[in-house]
């Protein structure tokens, strides 16, 4: 217990603080002072003073260390810690030492001492004061140079407050790989003012800063990173600025793996393409969800495991999670815990789809289950029709049965003007959620594009392509698509969904348009392999458009939220719908059938790679 508590003990005092920083200095001046006073004095006499200057030495002395201190105080030299002395602040010591010499000079004028003390040894005191003070403070910053894997990176921080302040700590006590420099921040108010030993500059000074302290590196705090952050990182790529980092905050530490914690994190492309959401009304989805037994469907995949977080949040009483994916359930379960259920079956086992809505008569039924890669249901159309239409109908039908309140169906931008055939699948599946007879039960679709990090998505695939070293293969130069973070899509669809009245399509604004092909380009500057890695054209896949639509044509109606429009709702008589359906999973020419049931949709096989609007 007495080793512990010496070595808890000694671990605390020999923590880096601003005030042991500062007595250090302090100290460490008074003893240098002494030593180059005494050293000018003997130099001034070839090393034999005369005994009646004794008295003039301890006088200029004392009246030297004082106004010594007293400038480097305010020159704020102690606040800077030796490992990140650099050469403004060597300046700084040359101006406090000519400061209080001029004082010192001044007062020994006052004083009538300028008759017994030698201007030779305050011109030579100086020089050696200034020489070995500053030498003093610069040898450990050396040594650390010296040293490449301790050489922390000179850095800006933008954005102040706390977490700048917080930022600067962890720099001081070696928790990070870095010595910020200077704080830039947007707001004119904190401008020329301090944040510790730092100063705060406009945005304006980047460049000057950035070539003065040969900046390598850079810090955003989250009150700096807002998105979306694709114009401030161009402006930092201009400026040679690459190694780009956000402050974490403490809750999102404490949702990290316990072995993966840290106040840095590299920017990412999701923080590149993520934009806020203006009006996301958090207390109407928590009344929405609150205390509901909520059934998602596809529970295990990248849309409806985001959901089941989200529900969670949003305080669900149940979380009936439907899969028929075992590792995906099980990789859900154990994050959502006790408050889940797991359901591991197909949405084509109607009958048990019916037993299982009968038996937990949830309040809402999210549907995510469906097959999404163009490619792999161009090649497996059957497979996407059955899973897709006929799975959906199922939930659809089962859910109306169990006289669910509120039905949500999970669609696509690929469902307008479909030229794929998971785009029509998705097309017939809005038809039929339209048109139905739901009787007690409200159903409703939202629309909307793609989702970053989600299985099979561009960005896992260009960060695969990359780590092995390239090349990148974007089918089109001119190629786009509309693009929206996991949780923000999320939050919107239980948004969305909270308003629906039954029979609506919602579409969820996903802000502009990307180019997938700027889209690699920053994910290689991220990645600082831009002239490693190739980017290669491979031409349109199967059913692959060169840009995506969120509308079949522009008459929606709004909402009282700008990020969620209704599209015009299109009649079908049910009926047809239902027995073009029955002969779509029976026909040949499965094709030409969802021609007939999507008019809109325009197959393309793209088989030579050729660009297709």
């Amino acid at each position: 217990m007495k080793r512990v508590f010496y070595s808890r003990f000694l671990v605390r005092l020999l923590r880096p603080s601003n005030f042991k920083r500062t007595t250090f200095f302090v100290f460490a001046d008074i003893l240098f002072s002494y030593f180059t006073l005494t050293f000018a004095y003997n130099l001034r006499y070839s090393f034999e003073v005369p005994l009646e200057f004794t008295d003039e030495v301890k006088i200029s002395f004392l009246l030297l260390i004082f106004c010594k201190i007293i400038a480097i105080f305010l020159f704020k030299i102690y606040l800077v810690p030796w490992r990140f002395f650099g050469l403004s602040e060597a300046l700084k010591i040359f101006y406090a030492h000519s400061v209080a010499y001029s004082i010192c000079a001044l007062l020994f004028y006052i004083l009538g001492l300028l008759d017994h003390i030698p201007l030779s040894v305050i011109i030579m005191d100086f020089v050696i004061s200034s020489i070995t003070l500053g030498c003093m403070r610069i040898s450990k910053r050396i040594y650390i140079e010296n040293v490449p894997r301790q050489s922390p990176r000179p850095t800006l921080i933008f954005g102040g407050g706390t977490q700048a302040a917080n930022i600067i700590k962890s720099a001081l006590s070696r928790e990070i790989p870095h010595y910020p420099l200077a704080i830039i921040d947007y707001r004119k108010a904190s401008w020329g003012t301090y944040i510790g030993n730092l100063k705060i500059h406009p945005f304006s000074e980047c460049q000057n800063l950035i070539e003065k302290h040969k900046i390598t590196s850079a810090i955003l705090t989250k009150e700096f990173a807002k998105p979306p952050l694709e114009d401030i990182f161009q402006k930092l790529d201009a400026l040679g600025i690459l190694d780009i980092k956000i402050a974490t905050t403490l809750s999102e530490e404490s949702n990290a793996d316990s072995h993966s914690k840290a106040p840095l994190k590299d920017i990412s492309i999701e923080d590149l393409l993520s934009r806020p959401i203006k009006d996301l009304d958090k207390d109407l989805i928590s009344q929405f969800i609150a205390d509901k037994v909520v059934l998602i469907t596809g529970g295990g995949g990248s849309i409806g495991s985001e959901i089941a977080r989200q529900c969670k949040i949003f305080g669900a009483k149940k979380l009936i999670l439907l899969d028929h994916s075992e590792y995906n359930l099980y990789a859900i379960m154990e994050e959502i815990g006790e408050q889940g259920l797991p359901v591991m079956m197909s949405i084509l086992e109607k009958e048990r789809l019916q037993e299982v809505l009968n038996t937990y008569k949830p309040d809402i039924l999210l549907h995510a289950a469906a097959y999404k890669h163009v490619p792999l249901c161009e090649a497996n159309i059957l497979s996407a029709i059955e899973n897709n239409i006929l799975g959906s109908k199922n939930v659809i039908d089962c859910a109306i049965q169990a006289e669910i309140p509120k039905i949500v169906i999970i669609s696509t931008d690929k469902a307008v003007r479909p030229t794929n055939v998971m785009g029509a699948t998705k097309r017939t599946v809005e038809l039929y959620a339209q048109n139905i007879d739901s009787k007690k039960s409200e159903v409703v679709a939202v629309r909307f594009g793609n989702v970053l990090g989600s299985s099979g998505s561009v960005v896992p695939k260009f960060k695969a392509q990359i780590e092995s070293g390239g090349p990148i293969t974007v089918t089109h130069p001119d190629i786009t698509r509309y693009f929206m973070l996991i949780p923000e899509a999320c939050r919107l669809v239980l948004q969305a969904a909270s308003i629906a009245e039954g029979g609506e399509i919602f579409i969820l604004d996903m802000g502009s348009p990307v180019k997938i092909v700027d889209l690699a380009k920053n994910m290689l500057k991220l990645y600082r392999k831009e002239n490693e890695v190739e980017i290669i054209f491979s031409g349109l896949r199967p059913g692959e458009k060169l840009y995506e639509e969120l509308l079949i044509d522009d008459s929606e109606a709004k909402t009282q939220y700008d990020s969620i429009h209704v599209a015009r709702p299109t009649p079908y008589s049910i009926q047809l719908l239902e027995q073009k359906i029955q002969e779509l999973l029976t026909c040949k020419d499965k094709i030409a059938k969802l021609k007939e049931i999507v008019v809109e949709f325009n197959h393309q096989e793209n088989k030579e790679g050729k660009p297709n609007v």
